[in-house]
């Protein structure tokens, strides 16, 4: 990570510079600009010719003054110099502050900078103001290091604001800043507890390859927010609005939250934070992205939309906190005709990662979301524990009907994936086909009503007998006094004949196929062919009920 330089500079400053105070141990000397027709920097310049230049500055005028070390007297005559006498404020053009030093308090608060500003590699050694600050143009902080605080609040940011790679040792306060464009604060370094924000952002704020240092509160209400590869050192509570996070690869040890945030921020005056930068974007939803190669067991989500997340890769996905409303994508709504059979998916939470793999397949249906660029493939075989461990996640909350759509997912993955042996996935569509995985009660119904119609019907046609069976009583009576012994027959069942489909026949067939269903036998007088129609109705109708029963339960248990 480029860092201020601390001692030193072994090679010249691109500039033509001033050099006093060359000495063996620094052999270049003061590294600021010379100022206009002069050889010193502006702190180095003679008494007169100092205020000479400034005397010739008017407000809006440009200034270069790069590796130039200010004191706080130094910066402020410079600023009285360009101050607008119709605000009262500091009014720059192009300013180039690259590489300074300013060695007390700079504060430019309430200066207008009407073009760029570079505070590059500039080192701030105490504290840094540029509160209501607004900068007309792109602004770099780039590598700039501010040893004490900076503060930011309510300054104005029209362009781009760049502050990669910059450290802050102290407090960094944004409260109430707005950024028109673009907000840099990648590879940025916070070392003490910090809080930015709240503030506005109409573009995309970048803290991808930061580092934080201590406790962190972020309140951003911005387009984007990019956390790729970050690394939290403590607690973190990042409060949204509008915003789309990726988090991917990001590194966090403790607790962490990432909250959207319903109502506009509130500032500490108690006014609500303005957001007309965002006028194009009124949906206030927060959207995760991305959580790939995330150790999620210390991650708590509340009210956040998951439905274009990408969840392959987390680790200890099991362990992580859905709080509030967050929601998930769905299945495709309706019947789809367009394909023979026509097929209907039942509504569910799914995966992004589910949408993206269906789409891809051969005469997939329409409402399948494509894959967008840099998601990556991921199949059956890396979506199932994925599904697997949101299931837990879960169950774990007390979310039995969230839970059941995850196994859903599970057992869909399962089923289709292909390490599977053939006879597991003809286990796995055979649970799908008869109960939805034990989860589609009305798919259980279904079959059940439709078993046992077609129990009544094969009873109707071949099970009832033609007659009830008489029974017979034959016995001899003894000559004289003895015992008379009988021998009770009873005759054997005739299969039907004639009208076989009346209503007799079908209240017995209604009442054997009932007892069925409760694993009962009905006692009535059966052909062989019925007899072994009431076993199979015994063996699958009271599992189909099981079933369905089941199914309710996943849906109603909490």
């Amino acid at each position: 990570m480029p860092q201020p330089r601390q001692g030193p500079s072994l090679t010249p400053p691109r500039w033509q510079h001033c050099g006093e105070g060359a000495s063996p141990e620094s052999p270049f000397g003061c590294p600021g600009i010379r100022v206009s027709v002069h050889t010193a920097c502006l702190a180095h310049l003679a008494d007169l010719d100092r205020d000479t230049y400034l005397a010739g500055l008017a407000p809006g005028a440009d200034i270069d003054h790069r590796g130039t070390p200010f004191t706080e007297s130094l910066l402020g005559t410079l600023l009285n110099a360009l101050r607008d006498p119709a605000t009262g404020h500091p009014r720059l053009g192009d300013a180039r502050f690259g590489s300074a030093t300013f060695e007390d308090d700079a504060w430019f608060g309430a200066a207008t900078f009407k073009d760029s500003a570079g505070f590059g590699v500039a080192t701030f050694k105490d504290s840094a103001g540029f509160g209501v600050a607004t900068f007309k143009g792109s602004v770099v902080f780039g590598s700039a290091a501010f040893k004490s605080s900076a503060w930011f609040e309510a300054a104005t940011f029209e362009g781009s604001a760049w502050f990669g790679a910059a450290t802050f040792e102290g407090d960094a306060g944004f409260g109430a800043a707005t950024f028109g464009g673009d907000a840099w604060f990648e590879s940025a370094t916070f070392k003490e507890a910090v809080t930015v924000g709240p503030l506005v952002c109409a573009g995309r704020v970048l803290l991808s390859g930061a580092t934080f240092g201590g406790p962190v509160t972020l309140s951003f209400a911005a387009q984007r927010l990019e956390c790729r590869r970050t690394r939290w050192s403590s607690t973190a509570d990042i409060r949204l609005r509008h915003t789309t996070v990726n988090f991917a690869h990001a590194v966090f040890e403790y607790p962490l939250t990432i909250a959207a945030e319903p109502d506009p921020f509130v500032l500490a005056d108690g006014r609500q934070l303005a957001e007309t930068a965002l006028a194009n974007t009124p949906d206030p939803r927060v959207r995760l992205a991305s959580l790939r190669g995330v150790d999620a067991a210390h991650l708590v989500l509340a009210d956040v939309d998951l439905s274009w997340c990408l969840f392959a890769g987390t680790v200890h996905l099991d362990q992580l906190r859905l709080e509030g409303a967050c929601t998930f994508d769905t299945t495709p709504p309706s019947v789809h005709w367009r394909r023979w059979p026509p097929v209907r998916f039942t509504e569910r939470r799914t995966l992004a990662e589910e949408h993206h793999w269906r789409a891809s397949q051969p005469g997939a249906v329409r409402g399948w979301n494509v894959a967008v660029l840099g998601a990556g493939r991921a199949g059956p075989l890396q979506l199932a524990p994925v599904y697997r461990a949101l299931r837990k996640a879960f169950e774990d909350g007390k979310h039995e009907p969230g839970a059941a759509d995850f196994y859903y997912g599970e057992m869909e993955m399962r089923r289709h994936a292909d390490d599977i042996p053939r006879s597991e996935r003809n286990l796995l569509t055979a649970y799908w086909a008869l109960s939805g995985y034990g989860l589609r009660a009305s798919r259980a119904l279904a079959w059940l009503g439709a078993a046992m119609i077609l129990t009544i019907a094969l009873l109707m046609a071949v099970g009832l007998p033609r007659d009830t069976p008489k029974q017979t009583a034959t016995g001899t009576v003894p000559a004289g006094e003895g015992k008379i012994t009988f021998a009770i027959n009873k005759d054997d069942p005739q299969n039907p004949t004639g009208n076989r489909f009346t209503g007799k026949r079908f209240e017995k067939a209604l009442n054997i196929t009932l007892n069925s269903v409760v694993f009962r036998s009905s006692g009535q007088d059966l052909t062989t062919a019925g007899t072994y129609i009431e076993m199979t109705s015994r063996l699958t109708e009271p599992v189909l009920l099981a079933l369905a029963v089941l199914a309710v339960r996943n849906r109603i248990k909490r």
